[in-house]
């Protein structure tokens, strides 16, 4: 008693495994968060910089993705820099802008 259809059966099986496995790692994926980076972005910081000169200052608390607080102006030129969060400067150059935007 041979049978004919046996070799097609294997190839199906596998095609229908195959297609399990990859809409399961597709809703995986889908459902993933989204993460930038994983390091720090200021590798070297500044003292600091004459206020006039900030757009914009984002302060970055430590995280997984860096030990360390990380304060990046944006300048008015559209350069970012990185600054020393412990530099008396930068102190004075963050409550400034805490200030500017609470009285927005």
């Amino acid at each position: 008693m041979a049978r004919t259809a046996t070799p097609a059966a294997p190839r199906l099986l596998r095609a229908a495994l195959l297609l399990l496995l990859l809409v399961a790692a597709g809703r995986r994926a889908a459902g993933a968060p989204v993460v930038a980076e994983l390091r720090c972005h200021c590798l070297q910081t500044v003292q600091g910089i004459h206020f006039k000169n900030i757009q914009s200052l984002n302060v970055t608390p430590p995280g997984p993705h860096c030990g360390q607080t990380e304060v990046i102006a944006t300048l008015k030129n559209g350069q970012e820099a990185c600054l020393n969060p412990a530099a008396p400067m930068v102190k004075k150059i963050i409550s400034k802008m805490l200030n500017k935007s609470s009285t927005n």
